[in-house]
């Protein structure tokens, strides 16, 4: 797999330099010229027998970049001296995907030891992932640095909820240096996503849900079911294909989570929603530029931070 590099990256780039500043794209060309390809492989070859790949990853790097910016600091494990780092914490309960980022470590360091950080592996292997599941081809800059703290608080306390009303997500993104359109565009990850009935289950008897869609996931969420369903209801056993379905069902009043059928009525999001619904190629343009700005959140580089030998660990 090849991924292409076009106008994504010069776009992202005049719209938000600062972060950009010690970023560069092809950052390992010569101290690990194979890095991005052992990436791609290890990613592809994983993605042929789990397609929800892209789901986890995404959730993966999300949740990494929004607590104390991208540092790989969600990787590390709980230890003795530290019983509760961001892995721990209640949001991150479900993301999963942290056996292949080991494998691509392993890979990396016995290729070039101690040079690629896990924050990058991270990033590049979210944006193979979006690619291989139907998203968009973009390239970014890497040169991240792995950070040196991880606390269970810092994400029980940031990362947003499933009921999070809409002006307090757009500020919350606000906060990071993005805006609606980037906002909505990454909440279009949903696409791929699946939710657990605990998140949902509150709106089965709100009015404002398709009758058809809340009889459905009473079934889902009843004794028995597999108490989790797809967000994205165009495919509603198997929703893997990255692609702006997503936002119809929105405005067709089937948003699983609350946050997501809000962003359909609330007038500070439904406009967007609305040009997503409309137009595939607007909304993949949109999260490959929203990804990248996403990866440069906080970002440690040159002097700060380490290149963490295991990922689960600081040096």
């Amino acid at each position: 797999m090849k991924i292409a590099k076009f106008s994504v990256l010069l776009l992202v780039l005049f719209i938000f330099p600062v972060a950009f500043a010690q970023l560069k794209v092809g950052f390992y060309s010569k101290s690990c010229p194979n890095a991005e390809t052992i990436v791609q492989s290890l990613v592809s070859r994983r993605f042929a027998e789990d397609r929800t790949l892209t789901a986890a990853l995404t959730r993966m790097h999300f949740h990494d970049c929004f607590v104390q910016g991208c540092d790989a600091s969600l990787l590390i494990d709980p230890t003795t001296s530290q019983p509760r780092p961001e892995k721990t914490a209640g949001p991150n309960g479900s993301v999963r995907g942290f056996e292949l980022i080991d494998e691509i470590k392993t890979a990396l360091e016995a290729e070039c030891p101690s040079t690629v950080s896990c924050s990058d592996i991270v990033t590049l292997a979210t944006r193979d992932s979006v690619f291989l599941g139907g998203g968009p081809s973009y390239v970014v800059p890497t040169g991240r640095r792995d950070g040196f703290v991880s606390n269970f608080a810092d994400a029980e306390r940031i990362l947003p909820g499933p009921a999070l009303p809409v002006p307090a997500m757009v500020t919350f993104f606000a906060d990071k240096g993005m805006n609606v359109f980037d906002a909505v565009a990454l909440l279009g990850a949903h696409t791929v996503g699946r939710g657990f009935c605990g998140n949902f289950v509150d709106r089965l008897s709100d009015p404002s849900m398709d009758p058809e869609l809340a009889g459905r996931l009473r079934n889902t969420c009843s004794a028995g079911g597999s108490q989790f369903a797809a967000l994205d209801q165009s495919m509603p056993e198997a929703s893997t294909s990255f692609d702006n379905l997503f936002f119809l069902q929105l405005r067709a009043r089937r948003g699983v989570l609350l946050l997501d059928h809000l962003l359909a009525t609330d007038p500070a999001t439904s406009g967007v929603v609305f040009q997503y619904a409309t137009s595939n190629d607007l909304f993949k343009r949109q999260f490959a530029i929203a990804m990248v700005k996403m990866g440069a959140v906080d970002v440690l580089t040159g002097s700060a931070g380490e290149i963490r030998k295991n990922c689960r660990a600081f040096n």
